[in-house]
């Protein structure tokens, strides 16, 4: 069966994004991966790594370097739905933007859209 190892981000600062996530969800960095272009934090299930701009070029992708716009949405599970409310306060606490407070979606999760500190998309869910 074929799973999800990994959701990659690139960003202009590494270690404060990443710091971001992993002081807000408790994620551990893998330090055995950490690089001056890259940083990885173990969610437990699968991995996000987060790509100095540099990465842009050694992956081939240069053409994409700098541009605009949502590149990727952020899913994160959490336990329970009360932690979908604790978490938010502490996301904006820390530079994120509310983008939809918690709510009740069609398809049965509870969940609130934000904006991490460099704009990028992420969700917090619960399924109920």
């Amino acid at each position: 069966m074929n799973n999800l190892s990994y959701v990659n981000v690139f960003a202009r600062d590494i270690v404060a994004l990443s710091g971001f996530y992993s002081a807000l969800f408790g994620f551990s960095e893998i330090e055995a991966i950490r690089s001056p272009i890259f940083r990885g934090l173990d969610t437990g299930k699968s991995c996000v790594g987060f790509n100095a701009p540099e990465a842009y070029e050694l992956l081939g992708l240069g053409e994409y370097a700098g541009s605009s716009g949502v590149k990727f949405l952020l899913n994160i599970d959490v336990s329970e739905q009360a932690e979908v409310d604790r978490l938010v306060p502490l996301a904006l606490a820390s530079g994120a933007t509310l983008i939809k407070a918690p709510y009740l979606t069609y398809y049965n999760w509870y969940q609130a859209v934000l904006l991490d500190p460099e704009q990028n998309v992420f969700r917090i869910n619960f399924m109920l």
